[in-house]
Parts: structure tokens; C-alpha cells; sequence
């Protein structure tokens, strides 16, 4: 819808983080980005630009699997509770997400990417802002439980 691209494929980059570790995260995450990058040069909108940028469209992707995996560990040892921390997890690893693309973006292309959506350029940090409440918190959200479902039947099949 517009500029906004909503997606779940952060998902599998998070899962596969905490159920395989983080090279497993890497790779996904790797992947993800990739697929990412290749969309922009195949199917490009006014957008793509900034998505043939690996650093915009891959880096971000491979960091989700990284983070995720951390922050699992660590809140794991503290909430001893799989829903919990598969719910922070998959929060965070969402918001990593949003912030490393958009962040990227607007470090990068802010003033270009505005004028693409017919914005001025000084209203990119607006733009980039209104794209993060809009979609990546929903994401966040989403992100979190169903992650945090994953994690639990992850979990129960383990024993």
C-alpha cells in the first residue's frame, strides 16, 4: 500500500535464530536480505532504489538473526518462560528489522526517498517515522507472538 511493505519474512530469521543459533540466524537472515535485494533490481517500484542497496536490503536482515538469538539467551535465563521470552524475542528481532531498513534508508537516501513519495525532503524523518508507527510497530507485535508460539511447541517437541 504505497510506500508501506509490511511483511513476516523476518519470522523464519528469528525462529531459526533461537531454535538453531545464530549462524543458522546469519544465513537465514542472509537470505532473507538477498531475496530482498533481488525483488528490488526484478521488480522495482519508486522505491528500489534504496533496496539495491545491500546495505539497506541485506545488513539490517543478517543482524535480525544475530540480535535474536541474544536476546533469547539472555531473556531466557531471566523469564524461564518460553512464551515470554519467545514474545520479547520476536519483538526486538521485529524492531530490528523496521529500524535497520528504515534507519538505513533514511541515513542513506532520506532526502531521495521522500521526493519519490512526493514528500518534501525535509519532511524525510517524518515519512520514516509515521512507516515505523505504522507498520513496524504492527509487525513488532505480530512478530512477538507468533514467535513466541513457535518457541513454545519448539519447545514441548523438544522434551
Amino acid at each position: 500500500i504505497g510506500p508501506t511493505n509490511a511483511t513476516i519474512m523476518h519470522i523464519p530469521v528469528i525462529i531459526g535464530a533461537i531454535v538453531e543459533g545464530p549462524l543458522v540466524g546469519i544465513t537465514v537472515g542472509f537470505i532473507f536480505g538477498a531475496t530482498s535485494l533481488l525483488r528490488a533490481l526484478t521488480m522495482p517500484t519508486i522505491t528500489s532504489f534504496a533496496l539495491v542497496n545491500p546495505l539497506v536490503s541485506v545488513l539490517p536482515r543478517i543482524l535480525i538473526g544475530i540480535v535474536a538469538y541474544y536476546v533469547y539467551k539472555f531473556t531466557i535465563k531471566f523469564t524461564k518462560n518460553v512464551f515470554v521470552s519467545g514474545w520479547i524475542t520476536g519483538v526486538i528481532g521485529s524492531l530490528v528489522n523496521t529500524a535497520g531498513v528504515l534507519g538505513m534508508i533514511y541515513t542513506l537516501y532520506g532526502a531521495r526517498y521522500a521526493e519519490a513519495l512526493g514528500e518534501s525532503a525535509s519532511a524525510a524523518k517524518t515519512l520514516i517515522l509515521t512507516l515505523v508507527a505504522t507498520n513496524g510497530i504492527p509487525e513488532a507485535i505480530v512478530g512477538g507472538f507468533v514467535v513466541s508460539a513457535v518457541c513454545v511447541v519448539f519447545n514441548k517437541r523438544k522434551k
